[in-house]
């Protein structure tokens, strides 16, 4: 097995420049999927800056709510940051990013796992989206690249 042909990658929000504004990356439709990985970057370590999880049950996020226990604060300047939600109990999910201190955020990627169909778009390279792309390379010998 390997992870490229098993998983969807997304770009869900582009890089934000330094500010205080709040970022609700785009949202992931989790049908037929039982998890995500949301990760990004903040580019300022604060207890202020930190991501959490939300969920709702209908596109756009309208009323969209907290996932108890999302809450991921970087503890170093750059640091990457990284939140898996297995499960969700409702059927879109996304990132929210709340910045009190000026914090740069790096793009967002969601990678969704156990998906119980082979995402779209995988055969040799799992490009999702226009914005992530990749190949997969089998036990490959020594040479130019």
């Amino acid at each position: 097995m390997n992870l490229s042909q098993n998983v969807k990658i997304r770009l869900i929000e582009v890089y934000t420049a330094a500010g205080t504004s709040a970022i609700d990356s785009a949202e992931v439709d989790m049908l037929g999927y039982d998890g995500v990985v949301f990760l990004t970057t903040l580019a300022v370590a604060n207890a202020g800056n930190y991501v959490k999880a939300q969920q709702d049950t209908v596109t756009g996020m309208g009323s969209a709510a907290d996932l108890l226990g999302t809450k991921v604060t970087p503890t170093a300047n750059n640091e990457a940051v990284w939140l898996d939600i297995y499960k969700p109990l409702e059927r879109f999910v996304r990132l929210y990013v709340t910045r009190t201190a000026s914090s740069a955020c790096g793009e967002i990627y969601a990678i969704q796992y156990c998906g119980r169909i082979k995402p779209e778009g995988a055969t040799v390279a799992n490009v999702v989206t226009d914005t992530v792309i990749g190949e997969l390379h089998v036990s490959p010998i020594e040479g130019t690249a």
